[in-house]
């Protein structure tokens, strides 16, 4: 009994340490920061945490996108089980874009990298488009 508390507490203390694979967790914030670092998926998907939208609302709302690449992401995060398209038959059809449950649970995660890079990196006058002196 006494030889099970005490591994139940050195697992708690992170004495087995051994298990954990660096490659592994690396590897998972590649692919993270590959998928979200993609130009516009940010954006698309704090845009749709204040409720589902239609296509031209989106469009409306995530200023500067083009109609193809804003396809080709809704798509990936679809894919990825982020979104969810929903289609409501018509007349008119209508079609909206809502985040899933894994989608909205990666809201406050991004809310936290925001406030992190607020905080840590503020943007400089070179990425605003002026010049440094």
């Amino acid at each position: 009994m006494e030889q099970a508390k005490e591994t139940q507490s050195a697992e708690a203390s992170g004495a087995n340490a051994g298990q954990h694979h660096p490659a592994a967790c690396d590897g998972a914030l590649t692919r993270a920061f590959s998928f979200l670092g993609k130009r516009w998926n940010g954006v698309i998907l704090a845009t749709l945490q204040h409720g589902p939208l239609g296509y031209a609302e989106l469009r409306r709302a995530v200023e500067g996108i083009s109609d193809s690449v804003l396809s080709e992401r809704l798509s990936e995060l679809s894919a990825a089980g982020l979104t969810l398209r929903d289609v409501e038959p018509g007349p008119p059809v209508t079609v909206r874009y809502r985040l899933t449950a894994d989608g909205r649970a990666l809201m406050p995660i991004l809310g936290e990298l925001a406030g992190w890079a607020s905080r840590h990196l503020p943007e400089s006058r070179t990425s605003r488009g002026g010049r440094t002196p």
